[in-house]
């Protein structure tokens, strides 16, 4: 066996983290030193062996978290900034406050995922040193053939996972398998090209499948909680699925010409030409996802006493319910709602003018404007809609007869708070105003995924876990009805699949409402863009989306430019119901894709940067 290197591993209680040292940034960890163990060391120990292991998870994005992290730190791209840096919201605090207005470049574009080379390096080890150990004497505790072939099965899918998160952000990367000597000099690597990167990781999740489950369970048969982020058939499907629609999509489809003109020092092609046959690749994908999916999940429906189904219960609890959450394809333990009166999102959210509250997560109204009514048409196609006056009850008219999905989503003017008899208000002097700095700037605030229980105060509950969803089925549908549009626009079941998320919303469905856009590819990718745009509004999918399809500077997909809210300078209701622009975003066309880390692109003699970058 070859001569094994040092590690320095932090043992710490309750998460064991694992560090290297003398490596370059984005293998490196940490030059924190806590002991000096060989991998020898390491590998023959179960509780050193398993806790190695652990780390390998820890790449895993906490989707939960929209705004400031526990220890204050800066937002990355393992957290979910996108929906602030995207034409979904307005953050007061950190980061991403200031990301939209002022841009970054290759220096500081500090929502990178280039750190979970950490994380694939850590998976390579393991899977290169890890081996059974034999149970001695009365020592109890033992890593057996079986145990050791998940361990590293399971390494194996994260590696291929992270890998596709790093495609998501970059587009083409360097395939890691091997392993690097932290002591060598060089540690630099060629990009591989886009085609080669999707072979990888559809080979590494193929590969991994047979030996994954279908769900984490306990002997008892019951959902194991502590395991609910270990990998799963329908994960690896889910991930084999998006991976082969962003392959098929403009942006790494032949559609940017700027990366198609991209060469490596070796005069190597990164990014394709345009190939219409990979949509049948990705439709391919998804169709073996939603035959798998027919007997493993649903879409979260709530009923009511009478057996009809209740909208407004089901989108709440599609949110609230973390053990068998028929929706839920892939879960993490990961969470940052918090305490609503200490820190996390659940005070971030919530008006100052409750009890503790901390409100600065704003909603575009470019946004708002794009919810339906509950008639299942747009504001400016339907009849139920007006911008003039407000009802006796406090509510602008605006916000009436809207679509159930808006009511869950969104803190609007007149909105009265869970568990109180507290109108909402942002007007100056309501509470809620821009009297502060950490205002919400827009004139409403975010309310997808709050708790309805919660409240500081009195003996009511501060707060409640709930599993962070990273991936879920109605996105697969709307991704399948897309993939279809783009084979067979004539195909059925593309509209099927989108009115199947609409009924559960509680709208109309297009085929009653529109039956003339069946067939019309056009007007089916219109309808699939903007249920997109509503049903998965601030879980992290629309900065890609935009990206991907490259429409990101096109009329109602535009990234840059003014962005509105309501006349927060008011100092009553009236005047408050007025579209006001509160900062002009930038939006280069670079911006399609992430800049690598500039400090990566200087020391390499490899690495080839993004195009503008």
């Amino acid at each position: 066996m070859k001569t094994l290197k040092k590690l320095s591993i932090i043992l710490a209680a309750g998460l064991s983290t694992i560090f290297f040292s003398g490596c370059s940034d984005y293998l490196d960890v940490s030059d924190d030193l806590a002991a000096e163990l060989s991998m020898e060391e390491v590998f023959n120990n179960t509780g050193y062996a398993r806790r190695f292991h652990r780390y390998i998870y820890s790449g895993i994005p906490d989707v939960s978290n929209i705004i400031i992290t526990s220890s204050y730190a800066a937002l990355t791209g393992l957290d979910n900034p996108w929906p602030a840096v995207s034409d979904e919201l307005k953050s007061a605090q950190n980061n991403v406050k200031t990301i939209p207005v002022v841009g970054y470049h290759a220096g500081s574009a500090d929502l990178s995922r280039w750190s979970l080379y950490k994380q694939i390096r850590q998976a390579n080890e393991f899977l290169a040193y890890s081996h059974t150990i034999p149970q001695q004497g009365d020592v109890t505790d033992y890593i057996d053939e079986a145990e050791l072939a998940r361990l590293k099965n399971e390494a194996r899918f994260l590696r291929a996972y992270y890998h596709y998160l790093l495609f998501e952000l970059y587009g083409p990367i360097p395939i890691m398998t091997e392993i690097s000597d932290p002591s060598a000099s060089d540690l630099d690597y060629y990009r591989n090209s886009v085609d080669e990167v999707v072979a990888f990781i559809d080979s590494e999740l193929n590969e991994c499948y047979n030996e994954l489950p279908e769900k984490e369970v306990n002997d008892d048969g019951t959902p194991n909680e502590n395991r609910s982020a270990a990998p799963t058939k329908g994960a690896a499907l889910a991930i084999l699925a998006k991976l082969h629609v962003y392959a098929a999509s403009p942006l790494l489809n032949g559609g940017y010409s700027e990366a198609v003109a991209l060469r490596d020092n070796q005069d190597k092609q990164l990014f394709p030409a345009k190939d219409d046959g990979k949509w049948q690749t990705a439709l391919n994908a998804l169709q073996r996802f939603i035959d798998y999916a027919k007997t493993h999940y649903y879409l979260y429906k709530e009923k009511d006493k009478d057996g009809e189904l209740n909208p407004e219960e089901s989108l709440y609890q599609l949110f609230q319910v973390s053990l068998n959450n028929p929706e839920a394809i892939w879960q993490t333990s990961k969470n940052s709602w918090g305490d609503v009166g200490g820190e996390g999102r659940e005070r971030r959210c919530t008006p100052r003018a409750i009890y503790s509250g901390f409100g600065c997560v704003g909603v575009l109204q470019e946004a708002i404007d794009d919810f339906l009514m509950s008639d299942g048409k747009s504001i400016h196609e339907s009849d139920l809609y007006t911008e003039e006056g407000i009802g006796e009850d406090g509510i602008p008219n605006m916000y009436k007869n809207r679509e159930p999905r808006f009511y869950q989503d969104i803190t609007y003017s007149g909105k009265t708070w869970q568990k109180t008899t507290k109108q909402i208000y942002f007007y100056k002097g309501s509470g809620d105003d821009n009297s502060k700095a950490d205002m919400s700037y827009s004139g409403y605030l975010l309310y997808k995924g709050m708790n309805r229980d919660l409240l500081n105060q009195g003996s009511n509950a501060k707060s409640k876990f709930r599993a962070g969803m990273l991936f879920r089925l109605a996105d697969f549908y709307l991704l399948y009805a897309e993939a279809l549009n783009h084979v067979n626009p004539a195909d059925e079941r593309i509209i099927a699949h989108i009115d199947s998320v609409r009924y559960r919303a509680g709208i109309p469905l297009l085929k009653d409402i529109k039956p003339e856009i069946k067939g019309n590819q056009t007007l089916q990718e219109e309808a699939i863009r903007k249920e997109r745009r509503i049903e998965l509004f601030a879980e992290g999918q629309r900065y890609f989306d935009v990206r991907r399809w490259m429409c990101a500077d096109e009329e109602g997909y535009k990234q840059g430019g003014p962005v509105h809210g309501m006349n927060m300078n008011a100092d009553n209701l009236e005047g408050f119901m007025e579209r006001t622009p509160f900062e002009t975003r930038i939006f280069e066309r670079r911006m399609y894709l992430y800049p690598i880390p500039l400090n990566e692109i200087q020391k390499s003699s490899k690495l080839v940067q993004n195009p503008g970058w």
